[in-house]
């Protein structure tokens, strides 16, 4: 039973990712209260049982739990304004976590941006023109967004830094999942700060669940080939 699901268990998270999703652009939100704190725990169930025990799995997995608690507040932010300071918290601790594992992998070759350093002003420029945009509809929250805008950004150029130190296959993984990050983040705050534009809800999940997956991949496969 437990080789099954480890085998499977993330193909269980895209199934729960694709119906949630749908169930967001169905608009059927008592659905995803119950569906979307489905999901970083199976991820998380995912890389226990498909890793072994080190100091990189419990970066990712405590980086996912803080995922797991700021789908939670965001959840429930409506109702309770202040936890969506406590969200964004949760999500800037997860990205300083996946940060830190990006850094502390083993320098095997050059960086990646040490061989094309105008990769790093790519991040660099996007996240100074989104602030740009949404800086003036911030009002209160200008300093925790700003903040948070930077350690995203900083979480992209981690992983472009870690490129050229593991499998490519998993370097693919992770530049793509936190490219990813940077667009559904940039999506929610488009459509919380700036303006409500239609299909919202299921751009942001989707791009959401494709992030975290994309990561929880990449790890996975990179830990079992080292």
């Amino acid at each position: 039973m437990q080789t099954f699901i480890r085998k499977n268990i993330l193909i269980f998270f895209l199934v729960i990712a694709l119906c949630d999703s749908l169930i967001i652009g169905l608009k059927l939100m008592s659905l995803h209260l119950i569906l979307k704190p489905l999901l970083v725990p199976t991820l998380i169930i995912a890389v226990l049982l498909n890793t072994t025990r080190s100091f990189d799995r419990r970066l990712i997995v405590t980086g996912l739990f803080f995922s797991f608690m700021g789908d939670i507040f965001l959840l429930i932010d409506d109702r309770y304004p202040v936890l969506f300071i406590a969200g964004l918290i949760c999500f800037l601790l997860t990205h300083l976590l996946y940060c830190w594992y990006f850094l502390q992998l083993k320098r095997t070759s050059v960086s990646l941006l040490k061989m094309h350093p105008y990769l790093a002003l790519l991040p660099i420029a996007y996240t100074v023109g989104l602030l740009a945009i949404l800086y003036p509809t911030l009002g209160d929250l200008k300093i925790p967004v700003v903040i948070y805008a930077g350690v995203l950004g900083c979480m992209l150029l981690c992983s472009l830094y870690a490129y050229k130190n593991i499998l490519p296959a998993a370097a693919i993984l992770f530049t793509t999942g936190a490219l990813c990050f940077v667009l559904s983040d940039s999506l929610f705050a488009i459509n919380k700060f700036y303006y409500s534009f239609k299909h919202a809800g299921f751009l942001i999940i989707f791009t959401y669940c494709a992030a975290q997956f994309l990561i929880v991949k990449g790890f996975i496969k990179n830990h079992n080939s080292s």
